[in-house]
């Protein structure tokens, strides 16, 4: 049967196809169009045919639909009996709406997925742009690749925040020396000053064989903590507070003086550690005079400022020091009597102080998404809990009342730890200016490289005035 000519074309000839970009694999929804009965057709003349559903969906394939200005052709069905009809202009019109919403709705879901953020990667900070719609799937673009044991916050399955911060810590083994213990373990901390952090109130004041700013290595860190060393000498038991090493070292920093003949129940080179009692033995040189301790007094000061159950020795004790003559009696040679003739104060004691904290850290209330709130959620990844926040929150509030762009004109320190000069925070990052995150990951930093906890920082402060 012969096609019948469509209205605006001539007779005979096919018609015209315009050229059709080239489109993107979009998954468009079909526009049913219904297919009148062709006259004089019948089950028989269809047989073999598509069906007119079919037909509507061949008539709406994309490469079909984009280009036309006129109608939308259908390809001919074999067998039936007369041209399909052309589509209203309203089914037109309808036809490209659907087109234009479904190629909207892709250019919505690429930018959907699009972040910026800030990676902290070992210290290593970078604000990127990256695709995804989950901490692990911002990662995984940007070529950061992850151990089972390394530290991610937020969790690698949680969603990525468009303009947040995300901070990996890398797991390593390391073998830490304190007081002698020896142990080895797996860590995220980056730096000498983050492993000794880690150890809570126990490392306040501790001194490390290297810088607390050194990066972890395979050397093993030996770490000599505060702590309380018993020394029982000249008829009296001295509390000695120290941080040193070892015995020998321990008495040299009382001011004990050891003659010669002098002896000690624990060797001079063992490891100092707390709760040790050493038992000095004054020997016998003969002479009238001897050297003798004068022990301190102990003062203890509650502070409310700081959180319940945290001390702090602001003034170490120190035992003063008397040379007294003695006048002896002997008979046969072997003494019988002895009294004091004289007594002489070289060194005067120098009275120890103890401040106890006494309130309690949680009743500090932290406003999401503050300063104060990134500020906890960073401190506690280095081990530093509610206690330790405390005293960061009390010192920070003091400095700069938490201010990014607080700045001290008489000192130009500036920025929410006040680092002077502010400069210095370009370390952790290029905007130090004007981003909380950056200034917060300094200013932790120097505290513990510096001081060893935020508590050790606010007891600067207070004493100081400065920290």
């Amino acid at each position: 049967m012969r096609r019948s000519p469509r209205k605006g074309r001539h007779a005979g000839a096919p018609a015209p196809r315009l050229s059709t970009p080239r489109l993107p694999a979009l998954r468009l929804p079909v526009l049913r169009l219904p297919v009148p009965r062709l006259p004089g057709s019948s089950r028989a003349s269809r047989a073999g045919a598509p069906s007119p559903r079919r037909a509507a969906h061949a008539a709406t394939r994309p490469e079909d639909v984009v280009g036309r200005s006129t109608a939308v052709q259908a390809p001919p069905a074999t067998g039936v009996a007369a041209d399909a009809p052309a589509l209203r202009p309203g089914a037109r019109r309808a036809l490209h709406v659907v087109v234009v919403l479904a190629l909207a709705g892709s250019t919505y879901a690429v930018a959907d997925a699009h972040r910026t953020v800030t990676i902290d990667d070992d210290g290593r900070i970078r604000t990127v742009s990256a695709y995804g719609r989950t901490v692990g799937d911002v990662l995984a673009f940007q070529g950061v690749e992850l151990e089972d044991d390394d530290h991610v916050q937020p969790a690698v399955g949680a969603p990525a925040a468009d303009g947040g911060t995300i901070v990996v810590r890398s797991s390593r083994v390391v073998t830490l020396v304190v007081d002698g213990e020896s142990e080895t373990f797996e860590t995220t901390a980056l730096t000498v000053g983050d492993l000794v952090a880690a150890l809570g109130e126990r490392g306040d004041g501790a001194v490390a064989s290297a810088s607390r700013s050194t990066p972890l290595g395979r050397e093993p860190v030996r770490v000599s903590t505060l702590k309380t060393v018993s020394v029982a000498v000249d008829g009296t038991v001295l509390p000695i507070r120290t941080t040193q090493a070892t015995v020998r070292d321990v008495l040299a920093d009382a001011g004990i003086t050891l003659a010669e003949e002098d002896a000690t129940s624990v060797p001079l080179a063992a490891a100092a550690t707390d709760g040790m009692l050493v038992l000095v033995s004054r020997g016998e040189t003969g002479s009238d005079s001897t050297t003798e301790v004068l022990p301190f007094e102990t003062t203890t000061i509650e502070d409310p400022s700081l959180p319940e159950g945290y001390r702090h020795v602001r003034t170490v004790g120190r035992p003063g020091e008397a040379t007294t003559t003695y006048a002896v009696r002997t008979l046969d040679g072997a003494e019988v009597e002895r009294t004091v003739a004289s007594r002489v104060v070289t060194r005067e004691p120098q009275d120890e102080v103890v401040v106890v904290g006494t309130m309690d850290p949680g009743a500090v209330v932290v406003d999401p998404g503050s300063a104060r709130s990134a500020a906890r959620a960073l401190a506690a990844e280095r081990g530093w809990g509610d206690t330790q926040f405390v005293c960061l929150d009390k010192l920070w509030t003091k400095e700069s009342g938490w201010r990014v762009d607080a700045d001290n004109p008489s000192s130009s320190a500036y920025g929410i730890p006040q680092a002077l000069p502010g400069s210095k925070m370009a370390s952790a990052g290029a905007d130090w200016r004007t981003n909380a995150v950056t200034q917060i990951e300094w200013g932790l930093g120097y505290i513990a490289g510096r001081y060893g906890t935020p508590c050790g920082a606010w007891a600067k402060s207070q004493a100081a005035g400065w920290y």
